[in-house]
């Protein structure tokens, strides 16, 4: 939670000049209109806050109206922080749809001292901003704490500047809301039109989840940016959506497929592509490019376009050893479960061949984790 030295003493700052605000306000404008992830995002609009107004600390907390708390995200790893929707000044300001300022916390009723009391900080003087959608409801509020000035008090400019930076919080907020709504309304699509292709070919129900598992902390060990892996793993449960299209009776079939049945069941990368390749959505694009590449082979003898290296997208490269590696661990109709060794010789004899070397080597000295997420999401055990 908060963490703060009671010892520190504050330094005293000068109020900002007309040009300061603006240089603050557009220092982070540009960061806000970048941000997409809502947690990162309240935090730049604290930082925002804070700066404006000189102030300590500054929090951004928005209401969850399931719950009737107001909940705020104060560090990166850190869960977020909940408080009842009335509690304390913040509680105040939302529930009332006004803003408030108090000159010394400890002689205001309404102070909720928890905080202070289980990290030795001293909450002087305080000021509450409420904020609102597009509707003008009140989802949310800032919470600026000591003034760094001398007189230590937020004055009424400090309420002005504050209010016009909530105005466009809230609907910066309102937005993001909307669009990590969409995107796990996509997600819960995905998984579960993923879930169905496995269905049909009698694979086990955990398969897409674990190979999304798989693809982020691939992903992730890679290189790739936080967002890169997150769309990687939302994306790549739908890498066999195609399959839907396949008949039962090669996708049942408990032997080898023929070579005219083999062509047939390739088509499923074709047909996964052309569902989602027309969208304007990136996280639909995303899933086409995986549907469509993640049968490629590095030296360009896979399907369904022949591609080699690097022409593979990342995405489809990191899916390939996913996919292949719950496909062999996994007891499928036509085959029991490998073990871990045969799996290892397996992917090591393809490397540079069917897979990225990079991402192979990346892989193997990491087997440990992959097996962990391959225990914790079982359906079915590990060939002995």
């Amino acid at each position: 939670m908060f963490k703060h030295d009671p010892t520190s003493t504050f330094h005293h700052q000068n109020e900002l000049q007309s040009d300061e605000l603006l240089a603050v306000i557009f220092k982070y404008m540009e960061k806000i209109t970048a941000e997409t992830d809502l947690d990162k995002l309240l935090m730049i609009l604290a930082d925002l806050g804070k700066n404006l107004v000189l102030a300590d600390r500054c929090t951004v907390w928005l209401h969850n109206p399931e719950s009737n708390q107001l909940w705020t995200i104060v560090a990166h790893g850190i869960d977020p922080v909940m408080v009842p929707e009335k509690s304390g000044f913040i509680g105040h300001s939302f529930s009332t749809g006004e803003s408030i300022i108090v000159k010394d916390a400890y002689k205001d009723d309404r102070f909720n001292k928890t905080i202070d009391l289980s990290t030795g900080y001293l909450t002087k003087s305080v000021l509450c901003i409420p904020f609102r959608n597009s509707e003008g409801i009140v989802i949310g509020a800032f919470q600026a704490i000591n003034k760094m000035t001398v007189n230590e008090i937020f004055s009424e400019r400090d309420r002005e500047i504050l209010t016009l930076a909530a105005s466009y919080s809230g609907k910066t907020l309102e937005s993001s809301i909307l669009r990590n709504e969409l995107i796990e309304t996509q997600r819960e699509m995905i998984e579960t039109m993923g879930e169905i292709g496995e269905s049909r070919s009698q694979e086990t129900g955990n398969h897409v989840k674990r190979v999304a598992e798989y693809s982020f902390t691939l992903a992730k060990l890679a290189g790739l940016t936080d967002s890169q892996a997150h769309l990687l793993k939302l994306a790549s449960p739908m890498h066999d959506i195609g399959k839907v299209a396949i008949p039962d009776t090669i996708l049942l079939k408990p032997g080898p497929l023929t070579k005219t049945e083999f062509e047939l069941m390739k088509t499923h990368t074709t047909i996964g592509y052309n569902v989602f390749k027309h969208s304007n959505r990136e996280l639909l694009r995303m899933a086409a490019i995986i549907a469509h590449e993640h049968h490629e082979k590095w030296n360009g003898t896979g399907y369904p376009i022949g591609l080699k290296e690097n022409e593979i997208h990342i995405f489809g490269r990191i899916t390939a050893i996913a996919d292949v590696f719950d496909a062999l661990t996994s007891e499928r109709v036509y085959k029991k479960a490998w073990s871990i060794e045969e799996v290892i010789s397996f992917l090591l004899e393809q490397r540079g061949k069917h897979f990225d070397p990079f991402l192979i080597d990346l892989f193997l000295l990491h087997i440990d984790t992959f097996i962990d997420i391959r225990y914790k999401y079982a359906a079915d055990r590990i060939g002995d």
